[in-house]
């Protein structure tokens, strides 16, 4: 039997700091159960993982790569089945340089949340997700 291809897919893990909080931009899902993940989308052919992920996150989340500051140190990848298919998700971590830059959210999402920690571990519904967070967060204070 033949393997599935792994779709490949990159996003940012975005944060920002408001009032001495760290506060993770999370977007809900306007298909499938709604989940709750950050910035990330498929590769399209030819594209680099990093170029899918600055596409993605300006189509889902409005913001441009100037708007960011990327902490290409912090790479995460995350592998799963979605939809019955082998998945690989790559995340960087990126801070929001004006905390006050409004979202602008596409069809794709029904919603968004700026939460701390402890919220957005609450939203995320996958484990894999979780551990994520938690390891941007404990990266975050590091470089505090």
């Amino acid at each position: 039997m033949a393997q599935q291809p792994i779709v490949v897919a990159a996003g940012f893990v975005i944060f920002r700091r408001l009032q001495n909080h760290i506060q993770y931009l999370l977007l809900q899902a306007s298909n499938g159960r709604h989940q709750w993940t950050p910035p990330k989308g498929r590769a399209d052919p030819g594209e680099t993982e990093m170029e899918a992920a600055l596409r993605e996150t300006q189509e889902e989340s409005g913001f441009e790569k100037d708007q960011l500051i990327i902490m290409d140190q912090f790479k995460k990848t995350l592998e799963y089945k979605a939809w019955g298919k082998p998945k690989k998700v790559v995340y960087w971590l990126s801070e929001l340089k004006d905390p006050n830059t409004p979202v602008k959210l596409s069809d794709e999402h029904q919603s968004y949340e700026w939460l701390e920690l402890d919220k957005a571990l609450e939203y995320a519904s996958y484990p894999n997700q979780q551990q994520l967070l938690k390891e941007a967060h404990e990266f975050i204070l590091k470089q505090s």
